[in-house]
């Protein structure tokens, strides 16, 4: 029985799901893995989001650990063959469990993990949203673990004689407690969910007004990277569809509250049509007006 048990372990993880990750360079020591830009489901797995690593010299540092524990475990693999430094430090953006469920993995390694203050609202006994969407196989291993250290104002941290900028956005943006990390050494920006590109962001749990002050913030930076948490894109621009989008929808539903309309109207009028071709169009563009109007309704702006 101990043979067959041992052989059942064996077993167990030659068949363990695998995502077929593949990092891509994007900067000087900088690596990411890019997600599909549409939503987690049984297809994807998860793999919808974008994780970086970059090489600070002595460690690699994480931003965002990704949808599951075998992601992080299989991203983290991949990446040490372009370079065996061990991960001692992980940076999750914001709340969403597609961008930190892979913490387990490397708190399991020792690494210190670090997010703002609005992660001790989580309750780590509640089903996932993504252990809800994909498959069991793909969710095995992951268990919830929330950040240490929460980050309540701006923060800089130094990582191999290097400068880490941790930038709490003080208004709520794409989220309530969102950061973006900024390496001035590499002129590089990872925004997380602050920027989308190759799809529409989604307005469920954030604020329009704060995300577009954030975006104007990062715009004005002198940058040459920046990454974003869906979409492929790595330069500066990629915060246009994001930003652009935002303004624009703001913009007319601020022009239909003036003329006295209400939701249907906007639902009815903004369109936007320019959009239709960007991922989840159909998904999110009609969830984003009735949450931006109810925003904009009672607002003093």
């Amino acid at each position: 029985m101990k043979h067959l048990g041992l052989w059942l372990a064996c077993a167990s993880l030659l068949l363990a799901f695998e995502y077929g990750l593949k990092p891509k360079k994007v900067g000087e020591g900088i690596y990411c893995y890019f997600g599909k830009p549409e939503a987690m489901d049984r297809h994807n797995n998860g793999n919808m989001v974008n994780s970086c690593f970059v090489d600070m010299g002595k460690e690699w540092l994480v931003i965002d650990s990704g949808p599951t524990y075998l992601y992080a475990k299989e991203a983290s693999e991949q990446i040490f063959r372009i370079k065996p430094l061990p991960i001692q430090h992980v940076l999750n953006t914001h709340v969403h469990d597609d961008h930190w469920l892979g913490n387990g993995y490397y708190k399991q390694h020792g690494a210190t993990i670090l997010g703002s203050e609005s992660f001790d609202d989580i309750n780590v006994n509640q089903t996932t949203r993504m252990q809800n969407r994909i498959s069991e196989k793909a969710y095995d291993a992951t268990f919830p673990v929330l950040p240490e250290g929460s980050i309540k104002a701006d923060q800089t941290i130094i990582i191999a004689g290097k400068k880490v900028v941790l930038k709490l956005v003080e208004e709520k943006a794409h989220t309530e407690g969102d950061i973006y990390v900024y390496l001035p050494s590499r002129k590089a920006v990872f925004a997380g969910d602050l920027v989308f590109n190759d799809r529409l962001p989604s307005l469920r749990d954030g604020d329009i007004s704060g995300w577009i002050s954030a975006l104007e913030e990062i715009e004005a930076m002198d940058i040459e990277v920046l990454v974003g948490g869906h979409g492929f894109r790595t330069d500066k621009g990629s915060l246009n569809l994001t930003l652009n989008y935002l303004k624009e929808l703001k913009k007319g539903i601020r022009e239909i509250l003036d003329q006295g309309g209400d939701i249907s109207d906007a639902v009815r009028g903004l369109t936007m049509k320019s959009y239709a071709k960007e991922g989840m169009y159909d998904d999110l563009h009609k969830a984003n007006i009735n949450a931006a109007f109810q925003m904009l309704e009672w607002s003093d702006e």
